[in-house]
């Protein structure tokens, strides 16, 4: 669960702090009224130092960084982008937004992108590869990435659901080319709205950061109003407000990370032992977000009474099973664009994911300890498996 739990004096703080030193809420200029007061600037600044990447540049979303992504990756009509089944629909849509073709792959029990279907998928035109830490656990890196090194193929991270998260030490969102990151109102911190792309490539940042202000390349020697510029682009610009709120939130990071992953193990340890019940497969090496706890039932319909029994003791669950049709590709109908991709046989492709995501059931990790809980946890399973 996110840092909405935690929004307090420091976010406000942060925020009154805009309106003391001139009240300025956009991110640039104004130099005479600003009193030196960048909260956007500052919030990219510090999280650079946290993720120990290059550079960092604030956006509207998390929607808004993947299709600066791609902008910046030069990805267009005649590309293709392979993406994973197991993600929220802004990932394909980002794709299609950029005219791009996009590929879906099958996920594995990590539900993130499986590399043994990757490297089949691969064209002459595919040019990226976009992998989501769902739920906040690693996918495969080391074999996606080796994939595409070997393939020459650029690596985005979707890593909405990661931020806070290693793998063999590494942050998530920094082994690709580029990384993504979202920070709305249900994410590990959060701005409200708004989102993050880092990169250590500083050619894809000049390029990112140019696309997602106009074009503008905010030239040091010329005035904004007549800045040089080399493409056209869009307005994904985040304010200073929310640069503020992200200043506060990302102070918190790592105790919300450490909370969660504290409480999910309590939440696991008690019922592992319940009955036939199978943990979701992590990678060696990971130190996953732990924004669920996702288990494998025996069937879909197990999976489908869990959830109603834990409804009887007012435990919610998050995503799977209840909202599937919104995370899973073979269920977006509604997107011509993909199912074209996939040859008008989009749910028949990915069956192998849909087989996988419908024996799950995913509770929602809080930052606040979970154990008074446990006792109804354990009733609603056992109910189910008896």
């Amino acid at each position: 669960m996110p840092g909405y739990e935690l929004i307090g004096e420091e976010e406000l703080n942060q925020s009154i702090e805009v309106f003391k030193k001139g009240g300025i809420l956009f991110r640039q200029g104004f130099e005479n009224l600003r009193n030196q007061c960048y909260k956007v600037r500052d919030f990219e600044n510090a999280f650079s130092k946290t993720l120990k990447v290059k550079h960092s540049l604030a956006v509207t979303s998390g929607t808004a960084a993947l299709r600066v992504a791609l902008a910046a990756l030069n990805i267009g009509e005649g590309d293709e982008v392979i993406t994973q089944s197991f993600t929220f629909v802004a990932t394909v849509e980002a794709i299609i937004e950029a005219k791009a073709k996009p590929i879906c792959a099958n996920i594995d029990k990590t539900l993130n992108l499986d590399p043994s279907y990757l490297e089949n998928l691969i064209t002459d035109k595919t040019k990226a590869v976009i992998v989501v830490h769902m739920l906040g656990c690693p996918a495969e890196l080391r074999k996606i990435k080796e994939i595409c090194d070997k393939k020459n193929i650029s690596l985005i991270e979707d890593t909405a659901w990661g931020c806070g998260g290693y793998l063999d030490n590494k942050p998530l969102g920094t082994w690709g080319d580029i990384g993504t990151f979202s920070f709305d109102f249900a994410k590990t911190i959060t701005t409200g709205e708004g989102g993050m792309l880092v990169t250590n490539n500083k050619l894809l940042f000049d390029k990112a950061k140019a696309w997602h202000d106009h074009g503008h390349e905010n030239n040091p020697n010329l005035p904004r109003w007549e800045d040089s510029r080399s493409s056209s682009g869009f307005n994904f610009r985040m304010m200073e407000l929310q640069g503020a709120v992200g200043l506060a939130q990302l102070k918190k990071l790592k105790y919300i990370v450490s909370s969660q992953r504290k409480n999910k193990a309590k939440l696991w340890n008690s019922i592992k032992d319940i009955g036939n019940i199978e943990n979701r497969s992590i990678p060696s090496g990971s130190y996953e977000t732990a924004d669920a706890l996702v288990f494998f039932l025996p069937s879909a319909e197990l999976a489908k009474k869990c959830r109603k029994s834990l409804l009887q003791y007012n435990l919610s669950t998050k995503i799977l099973p209840e909202a599937i049709s919104w995370h899973f590709a073979g269920s977006w109908t509604h997107m011509d664009e993909l199912i074209k991709a996939h040859n008008n046989n989009l749910k028949e492709n990915l069956s192998k994911s849909f087989e996988i995501l419908s024996k799950a059931v995913a509770l929602p990790i809080t930052v606040k300890d979970q154990s008074e809980i446990v006792p109804f946890l354990k009733k609603a399973i056992s109910e189910v498996l008896k």
